[in-house]
């Protein structure tokens, strides 16, 4: 089971949307807790965590310590994955598949769709100051889930 981390800004508008969507993996057995890292209308966020459960963290960094599973899906607020990606997520991790870079819908010529990265807790904890671009980075030529 994984622990999903959602990067969230200070706008929040995107955050219901990607929780909504994460219920899907939750129902599927995929996901065991979420932490909405970041920030956000501190309303929006009281409401979302009594609503879904999730946690909150200031950071990447705090909530991957808080993290009660090894393997660490993160991903931004605004984050979109298409059709089949519980489906896909599922068949990665029964086959023994670990880090993967998450490639998200939408996104234009100029402005590429959001992604994330399934990576290991261990390795985020390894930086000093993780964010997700360092994080897609980090693991490079991973496979590729989208």
């Amino acid at each position: 089971m994984l622990s999903v981390i959602v990067v969230a800004t200070e706008e929040g508008e995107r955050l219901p949307g990607i929780l909504a969507v994460l219920t899907s993996a939750a129902v599927e057995g995929l996901v065991r807790e979420v932490t909405i890292a970041g920030g956000g209308p501190r309303d929006l966020l009281d409401v979302l965590r009594e609503e879904t459960g999730a946690e909150l963290a200031g950071s990447i960094g705090e909530a991957a310590k808080a993290a009660k599973s090894e393997l660490l899906l993160i991903v931004p607020a605004d984050y979109r994955p298409g059709p089949g990606w519980v489906e896909a997520l599922a068949l990665h991790l029964r086959g023994g598949g670990r880090e993967a870079l998450l490639a998200g819908e939408g996104g234009s010529f100029l402005k590429p769709a959001p992604g994330g990265v399934l990576i290991g807790r261990a390795k985020t904890q390894a930086l000093a100051h993780p964010d997700l671009k360092r994080l897609r980075r980090e693991l490079g030529r991973a496979p590729r889930l989208g």
